[in-house]
């Protein structure tokens, strides 16, 4: 099976030439998809405003504090594949064990297949303290996961994001200063008091797609943070502890798990930063248990109840997985959700030929389905639209930030402040301390 950028390029160039073959007649979210990421870098140094790029993503406002890439160099821009599969695989080499390279679920094969870890942003993270003698740490999937990783490796280690404009455009919708005055507003309303059990008025918690800002804030305010994995379990601490939980940045998965828990949708009122109290009154948000931040994933806000329809018609006794950052409506038609981890091990676990329409980003699909060629696997969204942000990094920066390594420089490097990276730290440890 071809890679996600291989069919995108063949769509792309057919489409162009009017030819009317299989690959012609599929589709992608943006032709633009076909260029190289160093396109975009350029146009938002031009333009001065930072964008997402092409991809799920390409609708989301950037905020202006996004980072943005400086321009590649020219010999990484012109390089060809093979010449790039040259230049990685022999800076490796002459690294050796001296750098690590981390590769997300979701980006491209292009680049997965250099990496020596593959996972999600939190086992990627932990994947780096397995190598503890690596000078650096070399982070393909975006920039919270690298700024999540650097809070977790030893202080000479240098984790690198190989394109700065890799962000994300979910962890961007909830930033310090909205969610500072969020709080603030919230304890003005509950107090700061506990009650007769001893549980304070409200609980921070956020998902792991957040940026280390908002993590620290966890840590600051009794909070922590959470995985898709194991959200249910963190949202039991966070009550034993709290009248009511402040989630934050997905809607989705927080509505998701605490529905599942038991919690009416009544007591999960939304709160939007650009309205006053949220848009909610002082009545609902007494009578909350859990405050939902609005916010939500790009690429799994794609996915939707028509498209699980048309799998079920199209393949009677289709097994429906999705993702819990999908809508509610999505997440209740299929027959079961969970995290990527959850995904891959449903699908390994299937011990007879089995049709699965799965929810979740492009490139871990596709990935699936060449890797149980015994099954059926495919996107329950059609369009191949891959997430803008992942789709950023490419085999010409992982070739850049090597051969600087191997020349003794560093570029890229993602550094958090120790004052933040300190209560992002007790955050996250009071995660690893909540195991389901």
């Amino acid at each position: 099976m071809s890679s996600v950028n291989t069919a995108i390029q063949l769509i792309t160039r057919e489409s162009a030439a009017g030819q009317a073959t299989a690959a012609a007649a599929a589709s992608t979210c943006s032709p633009a998809l076909a260029r190289g990421p160093w396109d975009f870098d350029l146009a938002e140094a031009l333009a001065g405003v930072p964008a997402y790029g092409p991809g799920a993503s390409v609708a989301d406002v950037a905020p202006a504090s996004t980072p943005r890439q400086g321009q590649l160099p020219e010999e990484y821009r012109l390089a060809g594949d093979a010449e790039l599969d040259d230049r990685i695989r022999a800076a490796k080499a002459a690294l050796g064990d001296r750098a690590v390279i981390l590769g997300h679920f979701y980006q491209r094969d292009e680049v997965i297949q250099y990496a020596d870890f593959v996972g999600d942003s939190f086992q990627l993270a932990n994947a780096a303290l397995t190598r503890p003698d690596a000078e650096a740490i070399i982070f393909c999937g975006v920039h919270f996961m690298a700024e999540t990783a650097d809070i977790l490796s030893a202080p000479e280690q240098a984790v690198i994001l190989p394109n700065l404009a890799a962000g994300c455009s979910m962890a961007d919708m909830a930033d310090i200063d909205s969610v500072t005055e969020c709080w603030e507003q919230l304890e003005e309303l509950f107090g700061t008091e506990p009650d007769a059990d001893g549980r304070v008025p409200v609980i921070p918690v956020t998902y792991m797609n957040s940026s280390a800002a908002l993590k620290g804030f966890c840590g600051e305010h009794g909070g922590i943070v959470c995985t898709s994995s194991n959200a249910a379990t963190v949202l039991e601490w966070a009550f034993e502890r709290g009248q009511r939980v402040l989630f934050f940045p997905d809607q989705h998965l927080g509505r998701n798990t605490a529905k599942a828990m038991g919690v009416p949708l009544a007591q999960m009122p939304m709160w939007n930063p650009r309205k006053e109290l949220g848009g909610s009154d002082e009545e609902t948000l007494q009578d909350s248990r859990v405050i939902l931040w609005h916010g939500f994933c790009s690429v799994h806000k794609r996915f939707n109840v028509a498209q699980i329809e048309k799998a079920r018609a199209d393949f009677p006794g289709v097994q429906v997985i999705v993702h819990p950052e999908c809508p509610m409506e999505v997440v209740d038609a299929a027959d079961s959700a969970g995290s990527t981890d959850f995904i891959r091990k449903a699908i390994a676990a299937a011990t007879e030929p089995t049709v699965f329409a799965v929810g979740t980003e492009i490139n871990l699909v596709n990935r699936l389905a060449a890797e149980y060629p015994q099954h059926t696997i495919f996107c329950l969204d059609p369009v191949i639209c891959p997430c803008s942000t992942m789709y950023r990094i490419h085999p010409g920066y992982l070739a850049w930030v090597l051969e600087a390594l191997v020349r003794g420089e560093v570029v890229n490097r993602i550094t958090v402040a120790d004052d933040v990276a300190a209560p992002a730290r007790v955050a996250l440890e009071r995660m690893l301390a909540a195991r389901p």
